[in-house]
């Protein structure tokens, strides 16, 4: 009996370990994705004008619309997502009147945020 539990307590000490260097990797294997400051699954605004793109203003994470304000002339905008993900600059609030060409993940534009109001993240 006292075999079995040893043998048993073995393999969970072994499946844990393994588990815990898998997720070490994988968050290793995102630090090293990060694009001009913009982490890995991200959209990055940066200052105006910031050219190169070095430190994000603006680091968006989750789909959806996110509004802006207070964002005039010439920035980067980084598409740092991934599985697909788009990104779109659109002239309203809440993500409407977006413009129609979308960033694709691993792309960014210099554009010009004065009219924009507002970033939508959306996947296909």
């Amino acid at each position: 009996m006292r075999r079995i539990f040893r043998g048993a307590t073995t393999f969970a000490v072994a499946a844990v370990t393994t588990m815990m260097m898998s997720v070490g990797t994988t968050s290793a294997q995102a630090d090293d994705l990060t694009w001009a400051g913009c982490p890995y699954g991200s959209v990055c605004i940066y200052p105006q004008d910031q050219n190169p793109a070095v430190s994000p203003s603006h680091i968006f994470t989750a789909y959806g619309a996110h509004n802006l304000s207070n964002q005039y002339g010439n920035h980067w905008v980084l598409n740092n997502q991934y599985g697909g993900a788009f990104a779109d600059l659109c002239h309203g609030y809440d993500a409407t009147r977006c413009i129609s060409r979308s960033i694709h993940e691993g792309a960014g534009v210099y554009a010009d945020l004065t009219p924009i109001n507002s970033v939508w993240l959306w996947t296909a």
